[in-house]
């Protein structure tokens, strides 16, 4: 946890992202140590956990991480829970909590709101076409496909 605590100052002070950091690990030893990288690279999915998640795949060269924990500098947001589910962390411990991130300027009580409400704050509509399910035909015939 004190890593992915380095890890969250360290980026804030390079002014690459806000002030978070993680690692995962496994069988006790670090993986992929990461912070977050919003701002140096315009990307408003690179938050800490989820850049430690792509590390930690590329190098155990697979999708998912069900024998390691995700180590968090501070509680996951909506974001990088999904992240974790996805890559189907078994656990994932954190330090600061989300009302801490909040007083520094990180507030993201009305996503969690949304989320528990059912009314997410953008539009979602289906766009009803024959081609739709096309993709999903040629996954089926495809051979030797993996699911995940």
């Amino acid at each position: 946890m004190l890593d992915a605590i380095r890890q969250a100052v360290a980026g804030a002070a390079a002014g690459e992202g806000g002030p978070f950091g993680a690692v995962v690990a496994r069988n006790g030893k670090i993986i992929a140590r990461a912070h977050n990288t919003v701002l140096s690279k315009n990307d408003p999915t690179c938050h800490a956990e989820v850049n430690a998640i792509r590390s930690a795949c590329r190098k155990l060269k697979r999708p998912h991480l069900y024998d390691c924990e995700l180590y968090a500098s501070c509680e996951p947001c909506p974001l990088c829970l999904a992240a974790a589910l996805w890559a189907r962390l078994p656990v994932v411990y954190y330090a600061a909590t989300r009302e801490d991130a909040a007083k520094a300027g990180f507030d993201d009580a009305k996503f969690w709101r949304a989320f528990k409400l059912g009314r997410l704050p953008l539009k979602i509509s289906r766009i009803n076409l024959l081609e739709a399910s096309a993709p999903f035909a040629g996954w089926r015939a495809r051979k030797g496909r993996k699911v995940y």
